[in-house]
């Protein structure tokens, strides 16, 4: 069932209330107004009953029959129109009937109200007449005294009124309803403007407005929610285009890192298997599975870091933590680390307490692969050295190095995932580019960041800068 559109809808309602107004008001209007004209003639009637009344108390008493009625033809206070009069006595006799009464044939009645006086409207030969009847008592003598005043000429005005209403009231509607339809099409033709133009928007052109009308009204209100929402929709989108995008570069990054290792595995197995070999041979075998074994699961660990961290899963424990001893622990794993490759290692860190919100364990981890990297990339004989202070309520953590350095053009490019510039890091010397990266984020949870200074054949310097508690600045 197809839903009658909004205009039609609000045409249709203001139909009906102006339908229910209009007749209300016609009808009332026509009841007034006969109502109104009942009581003026019933006004007229009893005025001109008192003048009557006291014409008949001067007039009857002492008076034969004939005199009063000459009395009554003469009398020059009757108004127009009054001369519809006719009296009669306690029997029922005419005292006096008007001329112009007496084709009506209206019989004699007597009241039935308490005050002796009787209103009512009767139809004579299609003629309405209103009738007033009263006892009129003279020298002890109850007479009958009926006053009547034609109704046809009011009824007449009231019927041509009826008429104008009747006419009046479908013409002003027809106007009202096809002025209410044009009203509320060009009221409602900013909401298909944006009907339009919200169709036209896809994914291709989120970027794209809605013109908002400066009306102040809830136009102008719905096209601007409108315009917020389509932001928020294009920002969403473009993020969810970026993740996508840096999820498909991340899966195949991961596929082609574990490949390499998996396919050494195999091979090497193969190789071993083609034939008989000696004890010492498949131990040396088996080192070489167990090493690339090793750096696949720690390959492993690190994606699944970097998941949990992309899904928002991972978990923190925000302690308060002392940031020195912190770096002292990675310092002294560092040490362990340094000694096979020749390189100096020495750190210089205060004994004074430097307080951080922070998951101590997830902060050893961010130290150490700053330490580890410089230690990779230092040749031997050289020197990586660990300093940290304090300033402007932040605690600087600096890692130093006398390596190859970095590429200008590589430095903005070092925290992403994956990344290894070809001159500086290779797979013999370990790692698959996933080490700066999870040290970002972990900076990132902790409201710290990473600044970076190298240059090629001049070592690098890593800083981290993070904030410290309230109770630990100077």
């Amino acid at each position: 069932m197809k839903v009658a559109s909004i205009r039609v809808r609000l045409t249709a309602w203001y139909f009906v209330i102006l339908t229910i107004a209009l007749s209300s008001f016609g009808a009332g209007m026509f009841l007034v107004m006969r109502q109104t004209v009942h009581a003026a003639v019933d006004d007229d009637l009893a005025v001109r009953f008192n003048g009557v009344q006291r014409f008949v108390q001067r007039v009857f008493p002492g008076r034969t029959l004939e005199d009063i009625q000459y009395e009554f033809r003469e009398h020059s206070g009757m108004k127009p129109g009054g001369d519809l009069l006719q009296i009669s006595d306690a029997q029922g006799n005419w005292i006096f009937q008007s001329g112009s009464i007496r084709p009506y044939n209206i019989p004699v009645s007597g009241s039935r109200n308490a005050n002796g006086t009787e209103l009512k409207t009767i139809d004579v030969a299609g003629s309405p007449l209103r009738i007033l009847t009263a006892k009129v008592e003279v020298g002890g003598q109850p007479y009958t005294l009926q006053l009547a005043t034609a109704l046809g000429g009011f009824y007449g005005v009231l019927h041509r009124l009826g008429w104008l209403i009747l006419w009046s009231v479908p013409a002003v509607l027809i106007v009202a309803t096809a002025s209410g339809y044009w009203m509320s099409r060009r009221a409602l033709a900013p909401v298909d403007q944006i009907t339009h133009t919200a169709r036209s928007i896809s994914a291709h052109n989120l970027s794209q407005r809605l013109a908002v009308p400066e009306t102040g009204d809830e136009l102008q209100r719905l096209s601007e929610t409108l315009n917020d929402m389509m932001t928020r929709l294009d920002s969403a989108f473009k993020r969810l285009d970026a993740a996508y995008k840096k999820i498909v570069r991340f899966t195949a990054d991961a596929s082609h890192e574990l490949r390499t290792p998996v396919a050494l595995i195999r091979t090497t197995t193969e190789v071993a298997l083609q034939k008989s070999r000696t004890a010492p041979d498949y131990e040396e075998v088996l080192r070489g599975v167990l090493a690339e074994a090793e750096r696949t699961s720690a390959l492993l660990e690190d994606l699944m870091t970097l998941a949990r961290a992309d899904s928002g899963v991972a978990t923190l424990q925000f302690l308060d933590t002392d940031l020195g001893t912190t770096v002292k622990e990675s310092c002294s794993q560092g040490c362990t680390l340094a000694g096979p490759r020749n390189v100096v290692f020495d750190w210089q860190i205060p004994d004074q307490a430097m307080n951080v919100k922070g998951d101590p364990n997830a902060l050893r981890r961010l130290f150490l692969i700053l330490i580890d990297n410089a230690l990779k990339y230092t040749p031997s004989g050289g020197r990586v050295s660990v300093g940290m202070h304090q300033v402007d309520g932040f605690g600087i953590v600096e890692v130093r190095d006398t390596g190859i350095g970095i590429a200008a053009e590589d430095l903005p490019s070092i925290f992403e995932r994956f990344y290894r510039a070809d001159k500086v890091r290779t797979r013999e010397m370990g790692g698959v580019g996933l080490g700066l990266s999870i040290a970002q984020w972990i900076a990132d949870t902790h409201g710290a960041n990473i600044q970076v200074e190298s240059a090629p054949g001049h070592g690098s310097v890593f800083r981290v800068r993070m904030p410290l508690n309230s109770d630990s600045q100077m």
